[in-house]
């Protein structure tokens, strides 16, 4: 089957439902919008693995990317591709394959953008990190990703998300001494022992940050417990589990750093801390001219006043590598991979409407 960029932008994201490609299976959509892009002579078009890169090589001042994923989560019971008056059903439809077709729609039509375009579809953003097309993409062909700012076209329900959240993920390790619990004075409980270290947790005051305008809540939790072998001996270590959510005003070192301080206050010695997971934070750069022009011309189609992106999201890949990004997209992000997944065709049509009007400004 073929894509029809110019179709209407309903039934180009239909066409787009139609083809299942849960992640490890892009393959087939991927060779479609290859084949698509690949007929526009405005484009140049590079493939890696099962991620598409076209781009426009106009000289402009500035250059900007616009990213999608092509993958969605495992089905539920099938594609269940259908429509319903305005609305767009079946898996992907809100995460994001209303996003895809807006980025297809306008890399079709779009020949001589106000600033060049890189227009970047890429493939495994919904399992292990290790896999991530973007992150792949950078590791290939670093090249490709050099732009002044990014647009993420994760579902924000039409909403500008700036930046996002760091995560840090950690284990506290406290030590003890095995004993019979018969005979507990031979031993030292480290659930006790771990008191002091959720206390310290249980009053922590998490910040409210400003960055380029935008407010971002972060939060430091105790997220899991694990401790004891059986019922009848002291334990002799309790593992704590604490998500850090920081934000962009901070770099991951500073990040752990924080973490530290703040366990440092616990007064339990022998503490082992250990990361175990660590997506680091994106700045909106809403300071910068490019990312204002963006904001302004946004806002004219309506899309209202930018919010903080409290989440985590792939933007923290550009983030990684000194890049400004946004989250702009079409869908209701709390019905993301949900089995009544759906997505109004007209917030799709806005998304595209407010992306042309930047390109165009």
């Amino acid at each position: 089957m073929a894509l029809d960029l110019n179709q209407p932008l309903g039934d180009l994201t239909r066409s787009i439902l139609e083809v299942e490609s849960v992640s490890g299976n892009e393959g087939p959509l991927a060779d479609m919008v290859e084949k698509a892009l690949r007929a526009l002579p405005h484009l140049e078009v590079i493939r890696d693995g099962d991620a598409i890169i076209a781009r426009t090589r106009l000289g402009r001042d500035e250059r900007v990317a616009i990213a999608g994923h092509l993958d969605t989560v495992p089905l539920a019971g099938g594609l269940n591709v259908r429509i319903d008056g305005d609305t767009l059903w079946g898996r992907g439809s809100v995460d994001m394959k209303g996003g895809v077709a807006v980025i297809l729609s306008l890399a079709a039509s779009i020949i001589e953008p106000s600033r060049d375009v890189t227009w970047i579809l890429y493939d495994h953003e919904e399992v292990e990190d290790e896999l991530n097309g973007l992150g792949r993409i950078s590791r290939n062909r670093p090249d490709l990703l050099e732009v002044d700012f990014a647009v993420l076209a994760e579902p924000t329900a039409g909403r500008i998300e700036g930046g996002c959240n760091g995560t840090l993920r950690f284990k506290v390790r406290v030590p003890g001494k095995a004993a019979h619990s018969a005979r507990a004075w031979k031993g030292v409980n480290a659930i006790h022992e771990s008191a002091p270290v959720l206390e310290v947790l249980a009053r922590y005051v998490p910040q409210t940050v400003t960055v380029d305008g935008l407010d971002y809540r972060e939060g430091l939790n105790a997220v899991a417990v694990e401790a004891g072998l059986a019922g009848n001996i002291i334990p002799d270590r309790c593992t704590i589990t604490v998500n850090y959510r920081y934000a962009p005003d901070k770099t991951g070192e500073q990040a752990i750093a924080h973490v530290h301080e703040v366990l440092g206050g616990s007064g339990v010695s022998g503490l082992d801390v250990s990361v175990v997971d660590h997506g680091v934070s994106c700045r909106p750069g809403l300071d910068l001219p490019v990312a204002q022009n963006f904001v302004d011309a946004l806002v004219e189609t309506g899309a209202g006043k930018p919010q903080a992106k409290v989440a985590w999201t792939d933007v923290a890949r550009f983030g990684s590598l000194g890049i400004p990004a946004v989250n702009y997209g079409p869908g209701d992000p709390n019905l993301a991979h949900a089995d009544d997944e759906r997505v109004s065709i007209a917030e799709i049509e806005t998304v595209r409407k407010g992306l042309q009007a930047w390109l165009e400004k």
